[in-house]
């Protein structure tokens, strides 16, 4: 049975989507539990609304951390950005930045996937090395040739500047 949520995340453009959800929390914690399943079209859309309607350490989001870091990795790439895109915007415990530092390393490291999921990645590796100088040493190589050859050359020169910010890196 489609729910009132899941015939607004089909019909509506973002601004429409977003205002819903602004407008109508109660639907909120249904579009949380949406963003973790595998009801597709619904979860990956679900998790792109919710990266724009909630706030930075949403208190609604605290209790779905642990299972978007455990369905994240099973998720096809345009959804496992968007997972991460509402994780980054969450205060993380030390195990959970842990585990999320472990995700992103594996995605960055895997030089077929969608660009777009690899700059977010990385976006999360760096924020976390910032906070933590003793990762530094661990990412340096993931900054070879080989991780950026296949990036355009726009995406490569974000990243550069990025890793350029991070002070203490070279």
């Amino acid at each position: 049975m489609n729910s009132q949520l899941k015939s607004k995340l089909i019909s509506s453009y973002k601004d429409e989507m977003v205002a819903f959800l602004k407008l109508q929390p109660e639907h909120f914690n249904e579009a949380i539990e949406l963003a973790i399943s595998d009801d597709q079209p619904f979860a990956w859309r679900s998790a792109f609304y919710l990266s724009s309607c909630m706030e930075d350490n949403d208190a609604r989001i605290k209790k779905y951390i642990k299972p978007i870091l455990v369905c994240i990795k099973s998720k096809n790439d345009g959804h496992q950005r968007e997972l991460l895109k509402i994780l980054y915007r969450m205060k993380l415990s030390d195990k959970e930045e842990g585990m999320v530092f472990d995700i992103c390393i594996r995605l960055w490291e895997q030089i077929s996937k969608d660009p777009s999921v690899r700059m977010t990645a990385i976006k999360f590796i760096l924020k976390i090395a910032k906070q933590h100088s003793e990762l530094l040493n661990e990412i340096k190589p993931l900054m070879q040739d080989q991780y950026l050859e296949l990036l355009s050359p726009g995406v490569k020169k974000s990243i550069r500047k990025m890793i350029k910010g991070i002070k203490d890196f070279d």
